[in-house]
């Protein structure tokens, strides 16, 4: 039985990066005298946008072959030293999902290998800030310094790309049938069929007829894993037209502060949970903010009619009662890594019985401590009124009140300082935030009914 372990092999523009390094690798040659600035290709924006929607094809990479010749008597150095420069604004352009997947291939013990086309002076750079462990691609011919307008050792592409990539792995050890191989190009089916792992990942429409008629899985790096998408939109952005005010009219809301959330980069929402209708509430949060969420809940979220498949719609990580389990907390730091937005209801479930009623708010170290693992800020949220919707006691909400309808309110606070040093000290901070955020009355004293416990506790 052959011993020989795998390696994953990735292509990079529109795999590895959301898009082109055309006009990065262009912007840093003319930095640093490779080509003149301002000398454009007529239309090169226009080609660009074209291969960033729809892929590659042959007349564009026919100019990537014709490349060489333009840069025949030009500095090597030079183009090295424009390879570097160009790595801070080529790792802002890398899938927000890439590199935790690679973490996952490296971890099994299997070499990453950057398989591209564009020139090695170019990326080898980047590779290396990457944590790759090889690259194959294309060479340019030099002497003297500069290059000679020739390629040495072959045009990276297609089934040159195979090639090269067969001939690494034999002189590596590499089994290609245990391999994976990552692109987003049908020109790219050499390679893919070559491995005993293929993965069209943002494929163009062609490889993606391709791996329909193989039964290929479709990929991403733009999203977490198991979350589909139909022409680029996630079931978030079909859930933004449910989150409307509109759609609950046995409900009335106001929702201040807004401009508290960061428009970009990783956010923690830490909402108090009242209700099963916090989700219907955060919801329309959720839709304002027109980017994607993640929902870190209690399992039982999910398994409410209607509102769990909503939450699910939503990006939501489910927790199972009880579970030692890291998935979920691996998840959602990982989404927060990918500079999205994270969920999370730091009670971890709606207080029962006398305990929903106490005006003191009690969480779990869970928000903290994935504030301090990833650095992102945590913005409260305090939640009142969903419980007159939705009580714990009924199976549905009441969806009747169309008169009168109760008034629910949703208060976003600005972020939360915490030490990061200390989680249950870091907590409470943040619950005392939230509590901060809540109506004069929910910090009263009070003694509840009977009926009023009743209303706490899962129907029979």
């Amino acid at each position: 039985m052959s011993t020989a372990t795998g390696a994953v092999f990735v292509d990079l523009d529109r795999t590895l990066l959301r898009s082109a390094s055309g006009p990065v690798f262009q912007q840093a040659m003319e930095a640093e005298g490779v080509l003149s600035p301002g000398r454009h290709l007529p239309g090169d924006r226009l080609v660009y946008g074209f291969y960033d929607r729809f892929g590659e094809t042959v007349p564009f990479i026919g100019l990537a072959r014709a490349a060489a010749m333009v840069m025949r008597n030009r500095s090597a150095d030079a183009t090295r030293r424009a390879g570097k420069r160009a790595v801070e604004s080529l790792v802002d352009l890398v899938q927000p999902w890439a590199l935790e997947a690679l973490a996952a291939h490296k971890a099994k013990g299997l070499e990453l290998v950057l398989a591209t086309t564009s020139p090695m002076d170019m990326v080898e750079p980047l590779a290396s800030a990457l944590g790759f462990d090889a690259v194959i691609s294309t060479r340019y011919a030099e002497e003297g310094g500069r290059y000679t307008g020739r390629i040495d050792g072959g045009f990276v592409w297609g089934v040159g790309k195979r090639t090269a990539v067969a001939r690494w792995a034999a002189d590596h050890g590499i089994s290609l049938a245990a391999s994976h191989a990552y692109s987003d190009s049908v020109f790219d089916l050499p390679l893919l069929l070559a491995v005993g792992h293929p993965h069209p990942l943002n494929a163009d429409p062609r490889l993606a007829a391709v791996a329909l008629l193989r039964r290929w899985p479709l990929e991403h790096w733009d999203r977490p894993p198991g979350i589909p998408s139909i022409v680029g939109l996630e079931p978030y952005h079909l859930a933004r037209l449910l989150f409307r005010p509109e759609c609950f009219p046995y409900a009335r809301f106001t929702i201040t502060g807004m401009e508290n959330i960061p428009a970009t980069g990783p956010v923690l929402l830490a909402s108090n949970h009242r209700s099963y209708f916090d989700v219907a509430a955060i919801g329309l949060v959720a839709a304002r903010l027109g980017r994607p969420v993640r929902f870190l809940a209690k399992q039982e979220v999910f398994d409410a009619p209607v509102v769990g498949r909503l939450a699910r719609a939503l990006g939501g990580i489910p927790v199972e009662r009880g579970s030692k389990s890291s998935d979920p907390m691996r998840l959602a730091a990982a989404s927060l890594r990918a500079g999205e937005v994270v969920i999370v209801l730091p009670q971890g479930t709606i207080p029962r019985g006398a305990e929903f009623f106490e005006p003191v708010l009690k969480g779990r170290t869970g928000t903290a401590r994935l504030a301090d693992q990833t650095g992102a800020p945590v913005i409260p949220i305090g939640l009142w009124g969903t419980e007159q919707v939705w009580p714990r006691s009924s199976r549905i909400p009441n969806m009747t009140a169309l008169q009168h309808p109760p008034k629910v309110t949703v208060s976003i606070g600005s972020p939360v300082p915490l030490g990061l040093e200390d989680p249950v000290a870091d907590t409470t901070t943040l619950m005392s935030a939230i509590s901060g955020l809540l109506p004069e009355e929910a910090h009263l004293e009070r003694i509840p009914t009977a009926t009023d416990l009743a209303r706490t506790q899962p129907p029979a």
